[in-house]
């Protein structure tokens, strides 16, 4: 059998052992790393693990090694019913601490042959129940009383704006509009309209009268109907309308030939044609060129 000191002996060896190349990979790590100080954070984490670890397992050596004078000293009547003596049971193997005791005391109570017995809720369940009203108290007095905390309304709403400025920082900003200019030039509209047939007229009709999609040769638009506006739908998509997001598919000078030529259908009037979905809106003036 291995001694709790052999043990201890052993995992000191294989610290020390280990110690020298830890500190050359965290050295090299700070050196070689633009992010020096994570690393360094991870390998004081990591290590951290490691000791409470081992000491951990030290400890249960050590119960388990020293368990018959543990069982002893728990069966004096001087330490077998103190609140001492029940946590020193849990090392033993007599969980009454968090358990209780299980008295089965009848009472006078008798209902259709059903007996009722007197016994105490367990222990951790008080415990928990303890636990929650501690946390009510910290929380009320926290979020109600100091307001030191946000609740989950303006918390919500610090998230909203984080995430509107992160994105803003990005190329990719569907909360800002382009400031494009629909293509006149037949040759763009050609290659919107050879975009469109292979990829939009699916759900558009192939003269843009609608289909699953909306029509699109109206005056009535629900994501509006300027080229900037008609842009960003395609470039975007809408979320939960079936509408898919062509950024990743289509470069910006295709996405601007295809809402060119999406403008050009105004009027066009086609055969089974789908009724008017959303806002009349009249196309606005362009404002720059791609």
């Amino acid at each position: 059998m291995i001694r709790p000191h052999q043990l201890l002996l052993g995992v000191g060896a294989v610290l020390l052992t280990a110690r020298p190349a830890l500190a050359q990979a965290a050295e090299a790590n700070a050196l070689s790393s633009p992010d020096s100080q994570r690393t360094m954070l991870w390998f004081v984490l990591s290590t951290l693990v490691l000791v409470l670890m081992v000491f951990l397992l030290l400890f249960v050596a050590v119960i388990a090694w020293l368990r018959p004078q543990l069982r002893q000293l728990y069966a004096l009547p001087t330490v077998h019913d103190t609140w001492s003596g029940r946590v020193l049971g849990l090392l033993v193997g007599d969980a009454r601490l968090v358990q209780g005791d299980v008295r089965d005391e009848l009472m006078d109570h008798e209902y259709d042959g059903i007996h009722e017995f007197d016994n105490d809720l367990p222990p951790w369940w008080k415990y928990s129940f303890y636990a929650t009203i501690v946390f009510a108290i910290g929380y009320v007095t926290y979020y109600h009383v100091l307001k030191t905390g946000q609740l989950q309304g303006a918390e919500y709403a610090a998230e909203m704006q984080q995430a509107a400025l992160l994105i803003a920082a990005t190329p990719d900003d569907p909360n800002q509009l382009t400031t494009y200019q629909p293509l006149l030039v037949p040759a763009e509209l050609s290659s919107g309209k050879a975009i469109f047939a292979t990829n939009c007229a699916p759900c558009h009709g192939a003269g843009g009268e609608g289909k699953v999609g909306p029509n699109l040769t109206d005056e009535f638009w629900l994501h509006g109907g300027e080229v900037n506006h008609v842009y960003k739908t395609i470039k975007f998509g809408v979320n939960g309308k079936g509408m898919v997001a062509w950024k990743g598919k289509l470069s910006g000078k295709q996405i601007l030939q295809v809402a060119s030529y999406v403008l050009s259908l105004q009027g066009t009037k086609p055969a089974n044609a789908k009724p008017p979905q959303g806002e009349k809106e009249a196309p606005g003036k362009p404002v720059a060129k791609l």
